[in-house]
């Protein structure tokens, strides 16, 4: 395997184990795939975030209006990933459905990270939802 192949597998586990800990409720699990820096941009935020101190300050006060979206799948899906030494970018959708209405959405989603003392992290995400 190649030194872009091992990362993009590295990629793609690491985007795996982030769903799977926002799914768990663990979000120093799924924090650990973003950069301090991370710049945050979704159709549903307030604006681009651009740190994860922003991030963290919108998410404390979601959680504590009760609005924490509780989700019985989150999986991404249709991924493709690029590595450039220690650079990659990650292109997928976002595959969603609320626990309780059993609604679905789909995202696409484009993150580029960085690799850092080994360790891949998210440094810029963008997603938008895919109207019907």
């Amino acid at each position: 395997m190649s030194f872009a192949e091992i990362g993009a597998a590295a990629i793609a586990a690491g985007i795996d184990d982030m769903y799977a800990s926002f799914l768990k409720g663990d979000r120093q699990g799924f924090d650990a795939h973003l950069h301090d820096d991370v710049t945050t941009w979704e159709t549903h935020l307030p604006g681009p975030l651009r740190t994860r101190r922003e991030l963290d300050a919108y998410r404390d006060s979601r959680d504590a209006a009760g609005e924490r979206p509780v989700l019985a799948v989150m999986a991404a899906t249709e991924k493709r990933i690029d590595v450039w030494g220690d650079t990659g970018v990650a292109r997928y959708v976002l595959v969603t459905r609320d626990a309780a209405s059993g609604q679905e959405q789909h995202t696409r989603v484009t993150d580029v990270l960085r690799c850092l003392d080994g360790d891949w992290r998210i440094v810029h995400h963008h997603a938008e939802l895919v109207r019907p």
